[in-house]
């Protein structure tokens, strides 16, 4: 069950990153680190191991192993909570502000008595936080600007990445039940926006009081019920905490309350101009002739589009940004769909430092998701941390062929470089050239201005050995805002040299946007779908990166991921060879 995974990673993860608050000894830090990715990587529920079963997981020791026993017996661990209670809240939102790590926090809080992001504010204001030792101005003014970029995010808001694990466990418990005809997510979930408010669950049924009785007594998932009526049961969630409002509709007026309650406001407000204007009422029951009462939709979502004389418009493209005006007029594109994909063009395996899986198990995962090829880039030497070397990427590559011969699938020899201040990027370009795909990301120095980091970005674009540029904007959502970019220079580069921008699938990043996304298409520049794999369970973010790329009404031709391995190699050879136009 992979919300039982998630959440005890969640609970080991957020115990690591308290203990380093409360100044703990580091060793112990890294093995709540290191037992929170090892249960995130984990393709089996570990909440149904034993001891024994745990501690032979590469990555779990005894203490932790105690910790997940504890959590399966009681669905919490009492060491979180000891630690919530010992660190204060605004300590730990201090650290979410790019720039201020635990220690600089611990201090900020200790000598001058800060506790919230608010008390961050005013001590940058009135100069207090530049007047510490080792400060100064300068260091004072990045923690500021750091500081306005978090402030204009949705700080009431959770990362999708957040909940999506927890709201499929919580639809296939409500899909178990008898009495559920279906159930599906609605919201700003089902469009897949970055953060949600809350989260909409939709469920057809003839008996929602059985429905709500189940899912009320449900005490894994369930912390507490807010509000409980025929129509609706509101809870507060365990693990994420969200508040999660199930709508509990017939199943004839399934496609009424999907469309109504999938949102976004602005394009409904837009579907119920449109049926006042042909007589008809809109709500989640059905649609109406107005006058007579008439029944004339409501079965399905491609029904109540019809029924207004629109073809069905996909979740993701609902944001009231001229998806009804194309849709009315015939232009709304055919946006991509997973099912179009013929590889992934961004993933590791345990070369990588940061691998969770090894090179063969991550090749037969990629194969039996149906890719017809796989580029493996693991990250290269100068990510000191987790990079390859190259006698160990030699060594992959001669792995490579019979791996594929042996589960069927291509295999592209693959990097992940990294883009240094200046722009450079790991390796000669000859050991470069001997390379199937290269993506080029920046990993350090993320607190450069927009300046800077777009010339570093342009400048590894004119590498003629760097394909793509991963993860563009280096953001992670709800831990840290994106660095600025000058857009129409990346763009303009981009087209210059040939060079692809990716649509990093993680839910954490989601990057680059979906309206960024769209200005990309509509610059001529060619999109590459990655899931940054680091496990088997990551090879599904590329659904997230498809979500993503119809947010910005990508096609299958804008996508390098929908070519065959000639197109690919073609596109390699454009940017190596003829320069821009690939």
């Amino acid at each position: 069950m992979a919300w039982t995974n998630t959440e005890i990673a969640r609970q080991l993860g957020e115990i690591a990153e308290l203990l380093r608050l409360d100044d703990a000894d580091a060793y112990r830090v890294r093995a709540y680190e290191r037992a929170a990715g090892a249960v995130g990587a984990a393709s089996e529920d570990l909440g149904q191991l034993s001891k024994s079963e745990l501690t032979d997981v590469h990555g779990i020791g005894s203490s932790t192993a105690d910790k997940i026993i504890e959590f399966q017996q009681h669905g919490e661990i009492g060491l979180l909570a000891e630690l919530r209670a010992r660190v204060s809240p605004g300590l730990v939102a201090m650290t979410r502000v790019p720039g201020l790590g635990p220690k600089l926090a611990r201090r900020l809080h200790d000598e001058l008595g800060l506790d919230s992001l608010d008390d961050l504010a005013a001590a940058l204001d009135d100069g207090r936080v530049a007047s510490l030792d080792g400060m100064g101005e300068k260091s004072a003014a990045k923690l500021a600007h750091a500081l306005e970029r978090i402030g204009a995010k949705d700080t009431d808001r959770t990362p999708v990445a957040d909940v999506l694990d927890f709201v499929a466990e919580l639809c296939r418990r409500l899909g178990d039940l008898e009495a559920v005809e279906r159930v599906d997510i609605a919201g700003s979930l089902r469009r897949l926006r970055e953060t949600v408010g809350d989260v909409d669950v939709l469920v057809a049924t003839d008996d929602p009081a059985a429905v709500s009785a189940s899912l009320r007594d449900d005490a894994e998932l369930v912390a507490e019920v807010l509000a409980e009526g025929d129509t609706k049961l509101s809870i507060i969630t365990r693990g994420p905490g969200v508040q999660v409002d199930v709508r509990l509709v017939p199943a004839d007026s399934w496609g009424a309350a999907l469309l109504y309650f999938t949102g976004s406001k602005a394009h409904t407000v837009r579907i119920r101009e449109r049926a006042v204007r042909r007589g008809l009422t809109v709500n989640e029951y059905g649609i109406d002739e107005r006058e007579s009462g008439k029944r004339v939709a409501g079965t399905t979502e491609e029904e109540a589009y019809a029924a207004l004389a629109l073809p069905w418009i996909p979740p993701t493209m609902r944001e009231d940004t001229g998806e009804i005006e194309a849709a009315d007029e015939g232009t709304l594109p055919r946006v991509v769909e997973e099912a179009d994909l013929q590889g992934d063009l961004h993933a590791h395996s345990d070369v990588s430092g940061d691998g969770k899986a090894s090179l063969e198990t991550m090749v037969k995962a990629a194969a039996e998701r149906g890719l017809r090829w796989w580029a493996v880039t693991d990250h290269a030497e100068n990510l000191t941390m987790n990079g390859a070397t190259r006698d160990e990427l030699l060594a992959r590559r001669e792995r490579l062929g019979p791996l594929g011969d042996k589960y069927g699938i291509t295999l592209l020899d693959g990097l992940e470089l990294n883009i240094d201040a200046q722009g450079g990027v790991d390796y000669d370009d000859d050991f470069l050239a001997t390379f199937d795909w290269c993506v080029a990301s920046i990993h350090s120095m993320l607190d450069r201005d927009s300046a800077q980091q777009t010339e570093r970005i342009c400048q590894a674009m004119t590498n003629p050995h760097v394909h793509t540029i991963g993860h563009p904007t280096g953001r992670q959502i709800g831990r840290r805002p994106g660095y600025e970019l000058d857009w129409e220079r990346v763009f303009e580069t981009a087209v210059a040299t040939g060079t692809a921008l990716e649509i990093n699938g993680s839910a954490r990043r989601l990057d680059i946007a979906g309206d960024i996304v769209r200005r990309a298409i509509d610059a001529g520049i060619t999109l590459t779908i990655g899931s940054d794999a680091h496990s088997v369970g990551d090879l599904d973010n590329l659904r997230w990166a498809v979500k993503t790329a119809q947010r910005g009404w990508a096609t299958v031709g804008d996508v390098l991921n929908c070519r065959d391995l000639d197109g690919v190699r073609g596109f390699v050879r454009a940017k190596r060879e003829d320069g821009p136009g690939g």
